[in-house]
């Protein structure tokens, strides 16, 4: 695996929540820890609400995970541009990131440990 990033299971039960929806809840979350950045929570694609998201064209390319897809979280009151992403097809170093997504957290998308 790629020397600054560690995957492993996130303990416990994690929770997005959105436009005061609950979009995913997990007891099989991933958290991917990479070099210096804040770690991030994936959630397998199956505990995601995906009937509040919508993919976006928006790709972006990592030089460790490959090519991120992005979605735009849904609301009752609005839109809230790629919010969350996935690796479709991650590279094998980061292989059990596959069939999950991780959401930007902030002050209107909250991922909290419960």
């Amino acid at each position: 695996m790629t020397n600054h990033i560690a995957i492993r299971k996130a303990g416990g039960k994690w929770v997005v929540r959105a436009g005061g929806a609950v979009l995913a809840e997990s007891t099989d979350a991933l958290e991917l820890s990479e070099g210096a950045y804040p770690p991030v929570i994936y959630f397998p694609r199956g505990d995601v609400a995906m009937a509040f998201l919508d993919a976006s064209d928006t790709r972006t390319t990592c030089p460790h995970k490959g090519e991120a897809s992005y979605f735009s979280i849904g609301t009752k009151s609005e839109t809230l541009k790629d919010a969350a992403w996935s690796y479709e097809e991650p590279k094998d170093e980061v292989a059990r990131i596959k069939g999950h997504l991780a959401f930007y957290s902030t002050e209107k998308v909250a991922v909290e440990q419960l």
